[in-house]
């Protein structure tokens, strides 16, 4: 049928020869190029296609050009599009399929020649195509516009090619391609609409065009995470399965770490956007763990990476711990211990979620001590720490697993005194359980084992516990062990070094060559580096022994194998930490003595290239990359990374103490004891200031008690004026009811008189208790012209108090006093008016009073009516006992009044006490602001003896660390300028 086709290509010459491959491609970009159907150039594109695999030189070099001008100009047709896009494809991509595929097949003619090429040669032949016809389409960047404009075509034929050989474009020349797409408007957004696609094989292969995408690009990565990428890639993961879903759920995983790997924005936005906690589901392994597919297990590898990538140690210490803090809180951090503690999950699974719950609570205290609390489902039960070190210590059991433990139990110990302390409480005799393993047993039972891996896994670990921990480290100095029957038991420090300084019995223990003798006593001198570095009291331990130090410099001294030079440079740090550590209390192990048997047995320039040797070693810097312990063999395992962080910081320090003289150590003595002298003096200077705030402070409370009282008292004149309040209203009620009654009573009196008149015995009784009324307000104004003078005499010395209140400081708590007496003023001022105002209505009445007695006078001869004369009577009854209730609310208030005169007496004597509190206040702070001046003008003295000093050193040679005195000394300025402020917010007070 293709042979048909060529003959109609050539003109349909039946006979003569046949043409070439490149001459068939040749006619066939001559008819793409020339024909005016649409029909005509869609069947040579289609030719084209069918040839581009087995003449992809050919096609790429003869009809790129034709095809990208199909691309631009025959939109309207998806058939040719679709084949143009294909045939792009089967020349850019450098598919091993399609490769096996071509190279299985017979070549036809041309430059294609039955010739034997070895794989690998037309491997990268292949690739090397790829590349140059990738940079020719690259060539002209509007290409890659005019290929996302394509890849908007719903069309089945023309989107799917299009995404494919976009991603071969991506593989091939990803930066390029990267930044074309970065400045293409929309050019991300209309990639991320691949995801949404109904069809399963366009989102398919829409998550690989992606994942190429954003390699190694972080602002690519950030705008396909703020396209909503998490939530659809969370949601195809959740449909597809989850782990136990198939390869779409590997492509979805891996473009989550394609996003998250080091790119701390996008970390962020998935941890803000919730998305840690839609992880939880993912491990959540039932019972039954047999039977695992391939697939989930690299799904769940995959998952349990992007865990490590949100909490890796390379990130921010301040993402990792939100991310560590959020994992607890959603129990993310639980299900992963359940992981760790099942039975039946695959070896490999197992040591990932061990390296993953490591990095999950390195340096985080609430999820150290979460994973502390982990005990195995085993009777009984024993700690998840306990059952993980019985793995590491065991030489049966896989080497990446016993490096997971040690990584597992290094980040448990990281940053975790109270875990550090919990270690070594195990191997200490009051706490040692004779019927239980504990994590201390176990660490001493590899230490001292005949496995090198297992020792020296075990003495990393217990350096750990040690690690930046003086405390622990005096405790560990407390622990005996049993040697053998019969004998003394020996300090841990004794048999470590014991077993160090007696070759013989390492050779015995070792069950391999060199290399794991080495390995032994490389572990065992990293632990006594750790062990008394920093730790002075460990260190005359460690001297006391007296064949250490003959051990250390011969073998320091020895010229021995290039294998025997690491031990060598790690004896001579052991030793330089016993010089620089030395607080010179054994007279045989000084500072000054053993720096001359350095001198005599070994050498200064020797000791110090010896001490060289270790940070020159590979392993050394490969150690010191990152925090978990990765060897591609056992004989690797060599140095630890915390340890290498100390070799750094103690190897400058240990040459420079080497090299001193006896001279320039008692000059830098005489110096640490004059700062230690002044240190001293300031402590006592500080500890003073303290007492001196403490001192301040209550003072400070005794004003703010004063205070409260105040208030409490101005509250209860605010009570009494609300009683006041209240009986004011009474009187007004009563005033009026009064009102009413003494109209309704003149009425009737007059009426009464006119009408019936009255008889002269009753008249005259009437003018008695008129008279009576009289008297009684005669005594009443006398009384209130006595109370008149006692107000003004009250006045007076309210007057007197404000005037003197006025001259005292004035200070706010005076303010507040003279307030309470004005208010005290104000109310006696108004009790003179209600005074007053019962006077004009006394004078009302007797007015009244005199009208009744007129009016039966004037009428004396009228008829008498009985009736009438008693019910006046009694109306004159009623209103005398109304006056009656009139006298006892006079008295009431008069009694008020009293008591009121009192609270102003308080008062006034409450300023004078607080007034003579005050006083008393302002000298004391006065006094302490002279004692604090003075304290200034003696620490001033003092800084300038330590700059003296400082100097000297300078001039003696000696490097001066000046971050630590200036901070302290501008924390104790900071403290005087602290109290300083205090003292004037006093004075302003």
């Amino acid at each position: 049928m293709t042979m048909n086709f060529f003959r109609g290509v050539m003109g349909g010459q039946p006979a003569g020869p046949q043409p070439t491959g490149a001459e068939t491609i040749h006619k066939l970009c001559d008819r793409v190029a020339s024909s005016t159907l649409l029909e005509d150039r869609r069947d040579a594109v289609r030719a084209l296609k069918s040839l581009s695999k087995k003449y992809r030189l050919e096609v790429g070099t003869q009809a790129m050009e034709h095809l990208v001008h199909i691309l631009q100009t025959d939109r309207s047709d998806s058939e040719i599009l679709g084949y143009a896009l294909d045939t792009l494809y089967n020349i850019i991509c450098n598919d091993e399929e399609e490769e096996q595929d071509m190279a299985a097949a017979p070549p036809v003619s041309g430059k294609h020649k039955n010739v034997p090429v070895s794989d690998e040669n037309a491997q990268k032949q292949e690739e090397d195509l790829g590349v140059l016809f990738t940079d020719k389409f690259l060539g002209d960047s509007e290409n890659v516009t005019l290929l996302l404009t394509l890849l908007e075509e719903f069309d089945f034929h023309v989107r799917w090619p299009g995404v494919k050989l976009l991603t071969a474009l991506l593989k091939n020349q990803c930066n390029q391609v990267q930044g074309v797409i970065l400045v293409s408007p929309m050019g991300v957004s209309r990639l991320m609409d691949l995801l949404a696609d109904s069809r399963e094989v366009i989102r398919n292969d829409g998550l690989l065009l992606l994942q190429q995408l954003t390699k190694g690009n972080a602002a690519i990565q950030k705008i396909v995470a703020f396209e909503n990428a998490f939530e659809r890639l969370l949601d195809i993961i959740t449909e597809e399965g989850s782990s136990d879903g198939g390869i779409v759920v590997e492509d979805c995983l891996l473009l989550l770490v394609n996003l998250l790997r080091n790119n701390s924005s996008n970390q962020n936005f998935f941890k803000e956007g919730s998305y840690i906690q839609r992880m939880k589901p993912w491990f959540e392994v039932g019972d039954d763990n047999s039977g695992w597919s391939a697939q989930k297990v690299t799904n769940l590898h995959l998952m349990l990476q992007l865990v490590r990538v949100m909490v890796s140690p390379v990130n921010s210490p301040g993402a990792t711990s939100s991310c560590q803090k959020s994992m607890y809180q959603c129990g993310l951090l639980q299900q992963l211990c359940t992981i760790l503690m099942a039975t039946g999950v695959p070896a490999d699974i197992l040591t990932e979620t061990i390296n993953t719950v490591s990095e999950v609570i390195r340096g985080s205290q609430i999820n150290q001590d979460y994973f502390a609390s982990v005990n195995a489902p085993s009777n009984p039960p024993r700690p998840a720490i306990v059952v993980l070190l019985m793995s590491m210590v065991n030489e049966r059991q896989p080497f990446v697993l016993r490096c997971a433990v040690l990584y597992c139990f290094q980040c448990f110990l990281y940053k975790n005194q109270k875990g550090q302390g919990e270690i070594v409480a195990t191997l200490l005799p009051s706490t040692i359980d004779a019927n239980s393993i504990s994590a201390g047993q176990l660490l001493c039972g590899g230490l001292f084992s005949a496995d090198s891996l297992s020792n020296w896994c075990a003495a990393v670990a217990l350096a750990h516990a040690l690690q930046d921990n003086l405390t622990q480290k005096e405790q560990l100095l407390r622990v005996q062990l049993a040697t053998s029957l019969g004998k003394p038991p020996v300090s841990l420090l004794q048999q470590c070094t014991n077993i160090l300084s007696q070759g013989d019995k390492i050779d015995r223990r070792a069950k391999s060559e060199k290399g794991s003798k080495v390995q032994t006593r490389v572990g065992l001198l990293m632990l006594l580096c750790t062990w008394i570095s920093n730790c002075p009291i460990a260190v005359t331990h460690f001297l006391h022994n007296q064949e250490n130090v003959p051990f250390l410099t011969g073998q320091i001294s020895e010229n021995l194998g290039e294998d025997e030079r690491l031990v060598q440079g790690l004896c001579a740090l052991l030793l330089g930490i016993c010089i620089y550590y030395n607080d010179n209390s054994l007279e045989n192990y000084t500072k000054e003595k053993l720096k001359q048997l350095i001198e005599k047995r070994i050498g200064k320039e020797n000791f110090v290239e010896k001490l060289g040797f270790v940070t020159k070693h590979e392993l050394y810097s490969r150690a010191a990359q990152k925090p978990q312990p990765v060897f591609p063999s056992p004989e690797q395992m060599l140095f630890d990374h915390e340890f290498t962080k100390l070799v750094k910081e103690l190897e400058g320090v240990i040459t420079k103490a080497v090299h001193k003289t006896s001279e320039e150590e008692k000059k830098e003595e005489e110096v640490k004891k004059t700062l230690e002298q002044h240190d001293s003096i300031v402590i006592q200077y500080k500890d003073l200031i303290r007492d001196q705030d403490t001192q301040i402070q209550e003072l400070r409370e005794q004003v703010s008690t004063l205070s409260l009282n105040s208030e409490q008292m101005h509250n209860q004149i605010i009570q009494q004026q609300s009683q006041i309040q209240q009986h004011k209203d009474q009187y007004n009620i009563l005033k009026l009811k009064l009102g009413k009654d003494s109209q309704g009573l003149s009425s009737s009196q007059g009426e009464g008189a006119h009408v019936n008149g009255l008889h002269s015995e009753e008249l005259s009784q009437l003018r008695e208790e008129v008279e009576e009324l009289r008297r009684q307000h005669a005594l009443q104004h006398t009384q209130l012209s006595d109370k008149d003078s006692l107000i003004n005499t009250l006045r007076c010395g309210a007057a007197a108090a404000a005037q003197t209140a006025e001259g005292g400081a004035g200070g706010s708590d005076n303010t507040e006093l003279l307030g309470e007496v004005e208010s005290l003023r104000s109310r006696v001022q108004a009790q003179c008016a209600e005074i007053s105002q019962l006077q004009t209505e006394r004078q009302e009445l007797i007015r009244r009073a005199e009208a009744v007695s007129s009016a039966p006078a004037s009428s004396s001869e009228s008829s008498t009516d009985t009736v009438k004369v008693s019910e006046l009577e009694s109306r004159l009854a009623a209103q005398t006992t109304e006056t009656e209730r009139l006298k006892e609310e006079c008295r009431g208030l008069r009694e008020g009044h009293a008591g009121l005169e009192q609270q102003l007496a308080s008062a006034q004597s409450t300023v004078a006490i607080e007034q003579t509190e005050k006083t008393k206040l302002q000298q004391e702070v006065q006094e302490s602001k002279k004692e604090q001046d003075d304290l200034l003008m003696l620490l001033a003295d003092q800084d300038q003896k330590i700059l003296n000093l400082k100097q000297r050193l300078r001039d003696l040679g000696e490097t001066i660390d000046e971050d630590e005195d200036e901070l302290d000394t501008r924390d104790q300025f900071g403290e005087d300028d602290d109290d300083d402020d205090e003292e004037d917010e006093e004075n302003n007070d």
